[in-house]
């Protein structure tokens, strides 16, 4: 696993996998209303907010930017052990 992602608990990849319509199960209302903000955050402000919720912050960035990344997400929230590696397609 890459140092450079932070790793994603399972929660955390369901919420975001809600937010996008994807299965998984909604996040409380102030941590759904992080997520969207996060996903609609220009680039200064969606770095701000992924350092301090970095593990919200990589698992938005793979479901946004990542090929692969909604199946990932799933993988996650289903519990199975996946790497989450640092992606040159993704911007942060």
């Amino acid at each position: 696993m890459s140092t450079t992602n932070p790793s994603i608990p399972a929660d955390v990849a369901a919420h975001v996998l809600n937010h996008y319509g994807r299965c998984g199960y909604p996040a409380g209302d102030w941590t759904a209303d992080l997520i969207s903000l996060i996903d609609r955050a220009d680039m200064a402000n969606r770095a701000k907010l992924t350092a301090t919720f970095p593990d919200y912050g990589a698992a938005i960035a793979l479901a946004k930017y990542d090929e692969e990344g909604i199946a990932t997400l799933q993988r996650i929230a289903r519990g199975e052990a996946v790497a989450v590696g640092s992606n040159p397609n993704v911007p942060f």
